[in-house]
């Protein structure tokens, strides 16, 4: 099915299932729009729905269009860098460029940067935390849907390895957002005042990290 929105015409993919009770949109990276609802809506009122909806639609194609753009690259701590290819196993960061190795191993650079520069940020905040919480070990793995973890049986912290790309403000949220579950293993109104007292810029960087 295709639908034309705002004088372009884009590829909905729609898929039916008896437990679905309501109708939910969803932009994937091929953008092309999935829509999710139950057998008894007919593609006439979903085409309605979309058209209905479309403002919020068309939203949801900006932010991912932005955000496959600012994944086509190199980023380190928020910064771009132009990409320039030698022989090799190294990666060499330069003042604005990085140069990578076609034999190098990105994904393995970046947890063995990650592993100081996270451990260090998280004694950082841990040691300034207001409140007494367990000192928790640290785990980096890359994630696709969260940020970060808190294990609070494990006193454990895990954080994700796209953090290397972001801004350090974003790094330092996140810390400060898993070691206030310790606290409250929820997110209710008490748990964001545990982290507005540790890190009152929260809200700017939770709206920035939503472009990601």
């Amino acid at each position: 099915m295709e639908i034309v929105m705002d004088g372009q015409s884009y590829e909905v993919v729609i898929t039916k299932k008896r437990g679905t009770k309501n109708t939910y949109f969803r932009v994937k990276k091929d953008f092309k729009l999935y829509v999710s609802t139950n057998p008894f809506v007919t593609t006439k009122q979903i085409e309605k729905m979309i058209l209905e909806n479309q403002k919020a639609i068309l939203t949801m194609f900006q932010k991912q269009k932005k955000k496959e753009e600012y994944n086509d690259g190199f980023y380190y701590l928020g910064k771009k860098y132009e990409i320039i290819r030698t022989n090799g196993k190294e990666i060499s960061l330069g003042e604005s460029k990085v140069f990578i190795g076609n034999e190098a191993d990105l994904d393995r650079w970046y947890q063995k940067e990650a592993k100081v520069l996270f451990q260090e940020h998280l004694d950082y905040w841990y040691q300034h935390f207001d409140r007494t919480i367990p000192y928790p070990s640290l785990t980096i793995r890359k994630m696709t849907s969260r940020w970060g973890v808190c294990n609070s049986k494990l006193k454990r912290v895990t954080l994700n390895l796209e953090l290397m790309k972001r801004d350090l403000c974003c790094l330092d949220y996140v810390i400060v957002h898993e070691l206030s579950h310790f606290q409250e293993m929820n997110h209710s109104a008490r748990f964001w005042k545990i982290v507005e007292a540790n890190y009152p810029a929260y809200k700017k960087v939770r709206s920035m990290m939503k472009e990601y």
